[in-house]
């Protein structure tokens, strides 16, 4: 398990943050609203979200809870939660919501206390030996029959059937990681590894780059 992507990640997008809604969630903010629309968050439901970076889920899934449920949240940047909590004050969820900075692969709640959890464009940002951590952690914080939403960079089945982007994306990503810090990840096996059953698989495209949206259960 990496230490030191954690702290990098942290530094990253502690500079980006408040303009991470102009950089990035303009073209991310579509596959990540599929996602959140296949998870299909109901009210009184407990929530947890991984990766909320400026709190634009957060927004979504505190109105699909009501008053009478609860969104917690872990990112890894401080600078991100400062922007996410005005936002979600702005909108007056802030009573609902419950925002830490912290590492995803020890999250920092009880066992079987979570309806649902929800990542967008957050697990390929780990290193590939340490994504089985983070989704065992989500497994064990999840209740039983609990749903796991997932949007993520892909991989293609077939290599040969790369877009040009997707290649130089991932030459990019191995040579120059400071830069380039997530990957596309065959999101499907990690999550069945986990041990979830994936009931929905609905495969997108943000720039010619594939990105799939999976919603599984705890067995």
């Amino acid at each position: 398990m990496s230490n030191s992507t954690p702290a990098t990640n942290q530094s990253f997008y502690d500079r980006i943050s408040h303009a991470y809604d102009l950089i990035s969630d303009a073209g991310e903010h579509k596959a990540r609203e599929r996602g959140e629309q296949a998870l299909d968050v109901h009210a009184g439901e407990r929530v947890l979200e991984i990766g909320y970076g400026t709190g634009n889920t957060m927004i979504h899934l505190a109105a699909a809870v009501g008053e009478s449920g609860n969104v917690a949240g872990i990112d890894v940047s401080s600078g991100m939660k400062n922007v996410a909590t005005k936002k979600l004050a702005a909108e007056g969820f802030a009573d609902r919501t419950d925002l830490s900075v912290g590492d995803a692969r020890k999250l920092p709640y009880e066992d079987d206390c979570f309806d649902a959890a929800f990542a967008s464009f957050t697990l390929e940002l780990f290193p590939l030996e340490d994504i089985p951590a983070v989704l065992a952690e989500v497994v064990r914080v999840l209740k039983p029959g609990g749903r796991l939403g997932v949007v993520s960079m892909a991989t293609v089945l077939d290599g040969d059937k790369a877009s040009s982007l997707e290649k130089t994306y991932v030459w990019m990503h191995e040579h120059f990681p400071h830069i380039v810090d997530c990957q596309p990840i065959d999101v499907v096996s990690f999550v069945e590894e986990a041990g979830l059953s994936i009931q929905q698989n609905v495969e997108m495209a943000i720039w010619t780059m594939p990105v799939r949206c999976v919603v599984a259960t705890v067995s």
